[in-house]
């Protein structure tokens, strides 16, 4: 897996250092130091990879945000460098002690930020020395669906910065704003061409689209945690048995034999499916399911009233 860097800008990394230290500035250390962290996500998720390949996808996906997190905690930092200079560097005459307070205050919310991306680090090893909590079907869908959020979420933020750089008057600041972001020259370039309505960015749509498929799986989410606390039910039938089970998250009819070869084609015909494993006759449990199942359970009372 080729492993993904973020753009660290040196420039104000340079300048940070030198508001606060008396000493000279490393070319390239701040990058050195940030990509060497990186490499200890791979590192990690290559080892993940072998020991558990069903995995790394994951591991690979998880180490990948990491790069992209921590890239944004070290600008983040460079820049919080740059509100104010040390009083070593200032002297104490005439010093912005309200802007050093800021400053303070914003490096505790940055420190808070980091600590967040060591969770994602945190994830990586789990997955590698198995210290993650079983968990059911369901609650694997859940967590598949808050990554998903949050990767939705991040791109719209990400659209929303990226023009906001794109219009910017200073062409330069702008486009290292949007090298920060992880941007190269060439996605650049395809932001900063117009298209045929002469619209620079991402367009309005875009971020529209996006923004609906946020609700619709925040929507889906609200929906699968509501059933995840309900719980599995059963109702049972003169012939059959439901099953609304909730760790499989499966609808399921369940009979006490084969059933008959128009029984098995109705079934069919609703997007069931015979689970051996299960022994029923399943499909997932979303709404459509749902509905599916309420069309084939009142056929089947019917039948059992022939």
């Amino acid at each position: 897996m080729e492993r993904k860097y973020f753009y660290i800008n040196e420039s104000i990394a340079r300048s940070a250092h030198d508001m606060t230290s008396m000493r000279d500035y490393s070319e390239g250390s701040t990058t050195a130091e940030y990509r060497s962290a990186v490499d200890k996500a791979y590192d990690i998720a290559d080892r993940v990879s072998e020991k558990k390949p069903q995995e790394a996808e994951r591991a690979y996906r998880l180490a990948e945000r990491y790069s992209k997190k921590l890239a944004e905690y070290y600008n983040k930092e460079s820049r919080i460098g740059m509100m104010c200079p040390s009083v070593l560097i200032s002297g104490s005459s005439n010093f912005p002690v309200r802007k050093k307070e800021k400053q303070v205050a914003a490096w505790e919310r940055n420190h808070k930020f980091y600590e967040h991306v060591q969770g994602i680090l945190t994830k990586i090893e789990n997955i590698l020395y198995c210290r993650e909590i079983i968990k059911s079907n369901d609650e694997r869908a859940i967590e598949k669906l808050e990554d998903k959020l949050e990767d939705l979420k991040e791109k719209q933020e990400l659209m929303k910065a990226a023009n906001k750089a794109v219009r910017l008057k200073d062409t330069k600041a702008g486009d290292e704003l949007l090298y920060e972001m992880g941007f190269s020259e060439k996605n650049i370039h395809a932001l900063r061409t117009p298209d045929y309505c002469g619209r620079l960015g991402y367009p309005d749509y875009e971020l529209s689209n996006n923004n609906a498929n946020i609700h619709r799986v925040e929507e889906r989410l609200k929906s699968l945690k509501a059933v995840k606390d309900i719980g599995s039910s059963e109702h049972e039938y003169k012939t059959f048995k439901v099953v609304e089970n909730t760790e499989a998250m499966r609808y399921q009819i369940i009979f006490n034999g084969k059933p008959e070869a128009d029984v098995r084609t109705l079934l069919k015909s609703n997007g069931f499916k015979w689970a051996p494993s299960q022994g029923a006759w399943q499909r997932q449990l979303t709404s459509n399911g749902k509905w599916a199942l309420e069309r084939v359970v009142e056929k089947l009372k019917e039948m059992e009233d022939v």
